[in-house]
């Protein structure tokens, strides 16, 4: 018989309780799966109840790295992905935008002593990795529970890594800016250098620390009047004659002549900035700004130019210097006396140290005094460099005063106070701050008039004089017209001076007949050798120097040699505002 098959409905085993199911019948479960279910459920609760304790204590540790130990700049154990601790510098770059100085992005390894579970165990083991830390000194430290110690600052990525690799409970690292000089040597007196913290410590780094931080949040750089192609030749030339004639140093500076704008300032010895510990303390002695000396016959510029331009004597006037000058205990003699009566450009040309001091009693020590004044050589140098120096002066000011003054002793200057007094001496007569910063294009900053444009020019054709026939010949820049001055000083000792130790320096402008440039080379204490029969001043080592940092910057700087023979030789050298001045674009 077919037909539907009967439904029945599912009893439960013995010892169930029946489940409701939705859309089913009912099952009940009861005795021992009842007791096994609820068993089941019990466990459950308490995994869950665990892994919840176990996300709050991680978010409290999270909480206290990030909140808590921010400001000390803290993360997670061996993580190193951090802030940094000072904000970053702006870079330095040279006139035409040349990476100077920039930041580089380390680790610093440091510890929560509190969190190290052995100290000396971790001390041999960080021992392996950075050799240099004291294994006592570094135990000690991992000891203190102190919660943040340094270890070691500016780690390299390999040695970040290896440190990683350790695994040492309470290491932590710290991402820090190192400041990085990527000439290394080549502009440190400029640069100066940070400390391990970013401070600035010397050089532009100091005096624009702030400034830097600033421009650091604005991302600009700051832009020096230094190029870095004038600089490297500056001081590669200093550093070969320093060499070549066993000098304990060398100063040097190249100066637009129409701006003031520094463009390369040299200091030797010198220093690497990446690693100024490296080096003696007296390589940071920055000579050319610092440093104040007597120097010279190069002074013999300035006393000319205020005997022209007060109208104490004239270019045909004349001083007999065939006689020393004998005043008290002091006795004034040139090193190549003419024994007669010199003109006043010959007393230039031929450096008479007995003409210009008579020349400067003419003049008379109060108007010696406001004419130096007026040239920047009685006041510390406007430059942007916390080491410059003030120079030394005679009080009282006496005649003995005025005579050694006219010659270049007895009054110390700086290095860059007589480029820019020289500069003005050139220039037509206006004094410009020396500056480290770079000029706008067409701006000639704000000068100071010393002396008439008509005694800048007569001033220009001497020193033209000067190399063309008397002690700066060797000076000379083929395709160039330099024009210059030596200055050979003995240096000042305990008791008088010293006549073996000289300061022997040349300063010179180029084109001379519309000076764009000066460049001032300064040798301390050269020694003679076989190819200067023994002698060491000026004419010898210095102006040869300048002469070749000219030929070698003059074609950087885009000024074109010309050919210094018959009328073009004349006309090159007419006295402005008669018809024969040429004009050179400075770069």
């Amino acid at each position: 018989m077919t037909g539907r098959p009967t439904k029945r409905p599912v009893r439960p085993a013995a010892g169930q309780r029946a489940v409701p199911v939705p859309g089913k019948t009912m099952i009940r479960l009861e005795g021992t799966a009842a007791r096994t279910m609820r068993l089941g459920h019990g466990r459950l609760l308490a995994v869950a109840l665990m892994f919840g304790i176990g996300f709050c204590v991680l978010a409290g540790r999270l909480v206290e790295l990030t909140v808590v130990r921010g400001g000390d700049g803290a993360v997670a154990n061996l993580v190193p992905g951090t802030i940094a601790a000072r904000p970053e510098r702006a870079d330095i770059v040279d006139r035409h935008g040349l990476l100077l100085a920039t930041n580089l992005s380390t680790a610093s390894l440091y510890a929560d002593a509190r969190e190290v579970l052995d100290a000396n165990r971790a001390a041999r083991r960080l021992a392996k990795v950075l050799p240099e830390l004291s294994l006592a000194a570094t135990a000690e430290k991992l000891r203190s529970d102190k919660a943040f110690v340094w270890l070691k600052r500016n780690l390299t990525p390999a040695l970040q890594d290896r440190i990683h690799r350790l695994g040492i409970p309470g290491l932590y690292f710290r991402e820090e800016q190192r400041r990085l000089y990527p000439h290394g040597a080549l502009a440190a007196h400029v640069l100066g250098f940070t400390d391990v913290d970013g401070n600035g410590i010397a050089g532009v780094e100091k005096f624009f620390d702030e400034e830097l931080l600033r421009r650091g949040h604005a991302g600009a750089p700051l832009q020096l009047s230094l190029d870095i192609r004038v600089q490297h030749a500056l001081r590669d030339e200093l550093g070969a004659a320093m060499a070549k004639f066993s000098a304990v140093g060398a100063a040097g500076l190249v100066m637009n002549a129409n701006t003031g704008e520094v463009l390369g300032l040299a200091s030797l010895p010198d220093f690497d900035p990446n690693h100024p510990g490296a080096s003696p303390v007296t390589s940071r002695f920055n000579r050319t700004s610092l440093g104040v000396y007597e120097l010279g016959s190069v002074f013999k510029v300035f006393t000319l130019a205020m005997a022209l331009d007060s109208g104490t004597t004239n270019l045909s006037g004349s001083y007999d210097a065939s006689k020393p000058i004998r005043v008290s205990r002091f006795t004034i003699r040139d090193d190549h006396p003419k024994k007669r009566r010199l003109s006043v450009p010959e007393i230039l040309i031929y450096s008479s140290n007995i003409g210009a001091a008579k020349m400067a009693l003419d003049v008379g020590g109060k108007t010696q005094r406001a004419y130096l004044g007026r040239f920047g050589m009685l006041r510390r140098p406007a430059l942007e460099l916390p080491e410059v120096g003030a120079p030394l002066s005679p009080s009282p000011w006496r005649d003995i005063n005025t005579m050694t003054v006219a010659f270049g002793h007895g009054l110390a200057v700086s290095p860059v106070q007589l480029t820019s007094g020289f500069a003005a001496a050139v220039n037509g007569g206006l004094l410009l701050p020396a500056t480290l910063i770079r000029h706008q294009p067409g701006q000639r900053g704000l000068g100071v008039r010393v002396i008439g444009e008509r005694t800048s020019g007569q001033l220009r054709r001497l020193l033209r004089a000067v190399v063309e026939k008397g002690t700066g010949g060797k000076a000379e820049a083929p395709g160039y017209l330099v024009g210059g001055k030596t200055g050979t000083a003995e240096k000042a000792g305990v008791r008088g001076y010293r006549r073996r130790a000289l300061i022997s320096s040349f300063v010179a402008a180029f084109p001379i007949n519309a000076p764009a440039y000066v460049v001032y080379v300064m040798i301390d204490e050269p020694k003679g050798i076989k190819e200067t029969y023994g002698f060491a001043a000026a004419g010898w080592n210095a102006a040869p120097a300048a002469g070749q940092v000219i030929q070698r910057i003059a074609p950087i700087l885009g000024v074109r040699p010309v050919h210094l023979g018959g009328p073009a030789k004349r006309q090159a050298m007419a006295v402005p505002g008669q018809g024969g001045e040429r004009k050179v674009a400075a770069n």
